[in-house]
């Protein structure tokens, strides 16, 4: 049992000394940053399609009638 606790701790050293999981942390904070901005740009956005087609609606309703 002892053993396997010291490879086990080998191991978990060796996988923390790795730097390829540091790029992967910052893709995901890029993606995370990106879908904020997108999140926060489409709120906006959002606002001026809505009022675009309650423009367009009110001008339909006032040249059928």
């Amino acid at each position: 049992m002892k053993d396997k606790l010291w490879l086990l701790s080998i191991r978990l050293k060796d996988v923390l000394a790795q730097e390829d999981g540091q790029q992967l942390i910052e893709y995901i904070l890029l993606a995370a940053c990106l879908a904020f901005l997108c999140t926060a740009g489409m709120k906006s956005l959002a606002g001026s399609i809505n009022a675009a087609f309650t423009s367009i609606g009110t001008d339909l309703t006032s040249a059928v009638a």
